[in-house]
């Protein structure tokens, strides 16, 4: 059967390319066939970050999202070894286990050209800072973290992609739209061709997260209802965070409202980054990178404020919530929003001539200077105005006047399907992996999910 393969995966993000490499690693001689519904990560151009425009356009096949490497691409790399956030591959395995794959994807990162330089919670200046957090009811989560930057990261994927490119097949511009069962295995249909393979790897990435749910649906696999987190991306002076980038580059705090009790995490740190847009399905969301190299950077750091809901019956598409929610932005300032802090908490919406006053200047221009108070939900905007007021006593000038705040940010995560503690789903020989599906959220533990998976494959072959 010329269309027969031994493995065929799903999507080529982190997860995915690491099964391949895996794999191939260990089996030259396998049939693999990588299905990935964006471009090349050599023909994935954002007309934005080509500077051809300033809005998002909405491209059919959004290069941030999709494409080989991912929406990680043109991330900024940030690389977390950790167990404590990033994912729940921890509930599968043990989390020595995860922070051995952890540190497998590392090395392969770095065999493809990724740095070795690794900030630490664990440094007496980090426990300072630690400390100051906890003062002010703040904690702040345990990590080592390897800052690749925005242009490395998609040097050392496009390096990967060389690599892989000869030792398995990958097919990008090609979308799966069904999964069927057969007595071969299964049958991955696209527009124009059936696949047939005995080991599937769902691989789906962010912006295949609503597919992947979907079709789990079609199969009859039960899921679990993950958490939406909505917010804001909050953007400062780079001084005033300084102490803390300087020392552990990312400050990953958590806060339990004191008004509605929900939980409020940072997410995202970008020290001297820039604010950036990204369209899933359609809906432009914001978020933030930061280069390595110092000459490309901002006077600003920024980073996300994140409120998580988690919701009970009869809804369960938080999925469709977020979308939802960030649409708002959409029509209200085609697009983002942007608003000072000092503006918010007037109840007056930031204007541009109140902007163009400001100390702080957007590095995100095309974004809409408007009103905030109009996009969020009450209870998360509640929440974010409380977690910037607490977050001024442990770094004091968050809370000031021209602070900016871009809405809306929305972070994805698909229902995730029951799986075993090899990442199987109800089917044999049928994976789940990465953060599109509902597993990972984070490019070191999408890596490790991928290389777990790929072991237990080559230890049925």
């Amino acid at each position: 059967m010329s269309n027969a393969y031994d493995v065929v995966i799903i999507g080529a993000g982190i997860s995915g390319i690491c099964t391949a490499y895996e794999l191939t690693e260990a089996r030259p001689d396998l049939k693999i066939v990588i299905l990935e519904q964006g471009n090349e990560i050599t023909d994935r151009v954002c007309p934005i970050i080509a500077k051809k425009t300033k809005k998002c356009l909405k491209c059919p096949k959004c290069s941030i999202m999709k494409g080989f490497g991912g929406a990680g691409s043109f991330s900024d790399g940030k690389y977390n070894i950790t167990t404590e956030f990033g994912g729940w591959l921890n509930r599968y395995i043990s989390d020595e286990e995860v922070l051995e794959l952890i540190d497998y994807v590392d090395k392969i990162n770095i065999k493809f050209g990724a740095c070795k330089e690794v900030y630490s919670t664990d440094t007496p200046a980090a426990k300072e800072i630690e400390r100051r957090a906890i003062e002010n009811d703040l904690h702040l989560l345990h990590a080592k973290v390897k800052h690749l930057g925005t242009e490395n990261n998609f040097e050392i994927l496009k390096s990967i992609y060389l690599y892989l490119k000869d030792k398995v097949e990958i097919r990008c511009g090609v979308k799966a739209e069904n999964i069927l069962l057969s007595t071969y295995g299964y049958v991955v249909e696209t527009q124009n061709d059936k696949i047939f393979t005995k080991y599937l790897v769902a691989a789906p990435g962010r912006a295949g997260a609503e597919w992947f749910s979907n079709t789990c649906k079609k199969l009859d696999i039960p899921l679990i209802n993950n958490q939406i987190d909505i917010g804001v991306r909050v953007e400062v002076p780079a001084i005033v965070l300084e102490d803390v980038t300087s020392n552990i580059y990312e400050a990953k705090i958590k806060y339990m409202a004191k008004c509605y009790g929900n939980m409020v995490r940072t997410f995202c740190m970008n020290p001297y980054g820039h604010v950036v847009t990204e369209n899933v399905d359609g809906i432009v969301t914001v978020n933030g990178h930061s280069y390595s190299d110092k000459a490309l950077g901002s006077n600003n750091t920024n980073f996300a404020l994140l409120v998580s809901a988690e919701f009970t019956e009869p809804f369960n598409d938080p999925y469709q919530y977020g979308k939802r929610v960030a649409s708002f932005s959409n029509l209200l300032g085609n697009g983002i929003i942007v608003q000072r802090f000092g503006d918010l908490l007037k109840g007056r919406r930031t204007t541009k001539r109140r902007l163009e006053k400001s100390f702080v200047k957007p590095t995100l221009t095309s974004a809409e200077p408007g009103d905030l108070s109009y996009v969020l939900p009450k209870r998360p905007l509640d929440c974010i105005i409380e977690m910037i007021d607490v977050l001024d006593k442990f770094a004091p000038g968050i809370a000031n006047e021209d602070t900016l705040l871009y809405g809306v940010e929305v972070k994805f995560y698909s229902a995730r399907p029951e799986l075993t503690s090899n990442l199987e789903t109800k089917y044999r020989n049928f994976f789940a992996i990465g953060d599109g599906a509902g597993v990972t959220r984070g490019l070191a533990q999408a890596g490790a999910s991928g290389i777990h998976v790929a072991r237990e494959i080559l230890r049925r072959l």
